[in-house]
Formats: C-alpha cells, structure tokens, sequence
C-alpha cells in the first residue's frame, strides 16, 4: 500500500509560480512511473499534466510545457510540480497518481492516487 499526500497548493495571482509535493510513504517510488494530473472546475476527467516513467523520462502535456517542471527526490520519495507563469485556466485540484508504467497513468488506471490540492490562479 502506497499512501500519497500532495501539499503547496493555494492562492496566487497569474504569473506567479507554486511548487506542489507529493510524498509518498509506505512504499518506493524508485519503481513506479508518477504522474500529476488535474481537475478542473466544470471538467468531468482529470486531465494528465506531465508523467514520469520510472526510469526518469519525462512526458508534459502541451498546455503546460515550458512552464512546469516535474522533477523526483528519491531520497526524500517525494515529487515534485514547479509551476511558473500560472495562468487563470491552470486553476484546478492537482492530484499525484503512480502505476507501473506512464501508458497506464495516461488511460486512468493509477495503482494509487492522492486526494489533491488546490491550486486557485486569480488576481
């Protein structure tokens, strides 16, 4: 059983710049591949940001690409999302997910999930 628990969402004007975390406990994340997804007011799916194959290779949705970094603290099992240059529709619930492999986080079949946190982009 992996235990996932994200934190660093919160308030902030567009333009500015959020770190989100997501620990993990009662397992290694060194073998799964890790994936930030969001949900976002009015979406009925969340929505796949950037994923992380175990092997380190990384995958980021084009809505986001250049402005967020997803990055691995082994040592700590912990992910994390830089997010710079937030935008109003990058307002969401952003949830951290793992599976086996980054194909599986991209279908929705997450072998665990984080209850998420919010992040709000508003002036």
């Amino acid at each position: 059983q992996v235990l996932l628990v994200e934190s660093g969402g919160g308030l902030v004007q567009p333009g500015g710049s959020l770190r989100l975390s997501c620990a993990a406990s009662g397992s290694s994340l060194d073998s799964y591949a890790i994936g930030w997804f969001r949900l976002a007011p009015g979406k009925e799916r969340e929505e796949a940001i950037c994923l992380s194959e175990s092997d380190g290779r990384l995958f980021y949705d084009d809505s986001v690409k250049g402005r967020f970094t997803m990055s691995r603290d082994n040592a700590k099992n912990t992910v994390y999302l830089q997010m710079r240059g937030l935008k109003p529709e990058d307002s969401a619930v952003y949830v951290c997910a793992t599976a086996l492999s980054a194909a599986l986080l991209q279908a929705g079949m997450y072998d665990y999930r984080g209850q998420g946190t919010q992040v709000t982009v508003s002036s």
